[in-house]
């Protein structure tokens, strides 16, 4: 069966992708089964690594903990990263060069810079200018970095997701009488979120998978950083250590992921329910404020 996309497969063709599935099951077993023997010879899957994990012990005093500070450095970095992002995005369209070059100037660089440059700089700061307490610094640090950084990435965002609308949308709201805050604001910017919510969920994934860069460098005992002490205290069980912190980290992301798939159904749904973006009342009242739309004569 064929399609403007897509022609079917002859014998040949057939036999050649099933010959070369095998082979790749092949090849990713014999790495697997490699893999496994080298973890078993080095001692690595023996019971007494991973019981830690199962009767609870490490999770109190470890992973707990540091899943707490990860979770604590993501929110602060996200509640705080979200606005300040869209307020650069929608910046960087204003028709007033003031506001647009500043806003511009400040995404661009704070973009080109890596995170882990400015969670650094930001402990340097804070040690040197602030009376911050020594236990507190890698934790403010970590969140100045992610928010310099995800916020300028998602200004560009927020700017990339309102312009892929239609011109139309914005011509036609203002042809009806509203200002471009009210434009932006009630016509723009509702239709915007759900375009943007994939890569908006995806930069927040990125802001908790980069607060473990505090735990490696910067002494920020998240759950990256609990893995040194859990392998040091359990007799050198890295690898069971760093499975389980992983696995953590995967459902962490996953569980955004799902919940951005599924409020983005919603949005859409929301909007083929009710078809119109702005109500006829809506618009009289944010064209005239205080006053009535006079009808046709």
């Amino acid at each position: 069966m064929s399609s403007v996309l897509y022609d079917a497969q002859g014998p040949k063709a057939k036999r050649r992708n099933v010959v070369i599935s095998v082979l790749f099951v092949v090849v990713l077993a014999a790495v697997l089964w490699w893999m496994y023997d080298q973890l078993d010879k080095k001692g690595q899957l023996e019971w007494v690594l991973w019981k830690p994990f199962v009767h609870g012990e490490a999770w109190s005093t470890y992973l707990w903990p540091g899943l707490l500070n990860t979770l604590k450095a993501a929110a602060l970095s996200m509640v705080i990263a979200l606005p300040l992002g869209a307020f650069l995005g929608i910046a960087r369209l204003s028709d007033h060069a003031w506001v647009r070059v500043p806003a511009g100037v400040v995404v661009e660089f704070f973009r080109a810079i890596p995170v882990l440059v400015l969670m650094i700089f930001g402990l340097a700061m804070f040690s040197e200018y602030t009376n911050i307490s020594t236990d507190d610094r890698p934790l403010y640090a970590v969140v100045t970095g992610l928010v310099l950084y995800n916020s300028s990435v998602l200004a560009e965002i927020v700017r990339a997701g309102i312009l892929s609308l239609p011109r139309g949308q914005a011509e036609a709201a203002s042809a009806i009488g509203l200002r471009k805050n009210q434009v932006m604001r009630f016509i723009l910017l509702p239709q915007a979120v759900t375009a943007m919510l994939p890569a908006i969920v995806s930069q927040l994934v990125v802001i908790v998978k980069d607060t473990a860069l505090g735990g490696a460098v910067l002494t920020f005992p998240d759950l990256m950083a609990s893995v040194s002490s859990m392998s040091s205290y359990y007799g050198a069980n890295t690898i069971a250590s760093f499975t389980v912190v992983a696995l953590i980290y995967i459902v962490i992301n996953f569980s955004l992921t799902t919940f951005a798939s599924w409020l983005e159904r919603r949005l859409r749904q929301a909007k083929k329910s009710t078809g119109a973006v702005v109500g006829a009342d809506t618009v009289v009242e944010l064209s005239t404020p205080g006053e009535h739309m006079e009808g046709p004569k």
